[in-house]
C-alpha cells in the first residue's frame, strides 16, 4: 500500500502561498488538501474585458494544479486533524519549536499515512492546533532569518516525508 500524504493548511493567508503549495502538492502526489480557517480557497473567477483581466490569484500560481489535487475546506482545523486522526492518520506539524525534530533526520514508518499540517506565514501554527500533532518537525536554518516562506517549506518537507523510509 502506498504512503498517503494528506495537507492541512492553518490560515494561510496568501492566495499566491496557497496556488503554489498546490502546485507542489500535484507533483508530490499529495492525496487531498484540507484548507482551514482564513486559508482562500480557488475560485472559478476569472473576468475577462478588452482592456483588463482578471484570474484568481491561486489558479494563476497554481497553474491549474488546483484542479487535479482533491481539497475540501474546514472552518475548525482541529476537525480536520480529528477526522484523519480517526482514520489511523500521523499528523505532523512543521513549525518552529523548541521541540521540533529536525526533518532531514526524522525516521518514519513507510506504510503510515501521515498528514502535514503548515501554519500561519506570520505567526505559525497555533498552540492549540500543535496540541493535536503527533510530532513535530523543523527545516533547520542557517541563516539570519527564522523560516522559509511557506510554499518552499511545504515543498521540502513533502518530498522529505514522501521519501521518508
Amino acid at each position: 500500500m502506498d504512503k498517503k500524504i494528506y495537507l492541512i493548511l492553518d490560515n494561510i493567508r496568501s492566495r499566491e502561498n496557497v496556488g503554489s503549495i498546490f502546485r507542489t502538492a500535484d507533483g508530490a502526489g499529495v492525496s487531498k488538501v484540507y484548507l482551514c480557517g482564513i486559508t482562500p480557497t480557488p475560485t472559478k473567477d476569472i473576468f475577462v474585458s478588452t482592456k483588463m483581466s482578471f484570474v484568481d490569484k491561486i489558479t494563476k500560481t497554481a497553474l491549474g494544479a488546483e484542479n487535479y489535487v482533491s481539497w475540501e475546506y474546514r472552518r475548525n482545523t482541529w476537525r480536520a486533524i480529528a477526522g484523519l486522526k480517526k482514520e489511523g492518520v500521523s499528523i505532523i506539524a512543521l513549525e518552529q519549536t523548541k521541540n521540533a525534530k529536525n526533518i532531514f533526520m526524522f525516521r518514519s514508518l513507510a506504510s503510515k499515512h501521515i498528514a502535514l499540517v503548515l501554519g500561519n506565514e506570520v505567526k505559525g501554527i497555533s498552540p492549540k492546533i500543535l496540541k493535536y500533532c503527533d510530532t513535530m518537525l523543523n527545516i533547520p536554518m542557517l541563516g539570519k532569518k527564522e523560516s522559509l516562506n511557506v510554499g518552499v517549506a511545504a515543498g521540502i518537507a513533502l518530498y522529505v516525508l514522501r521519501n521518508n523510509k
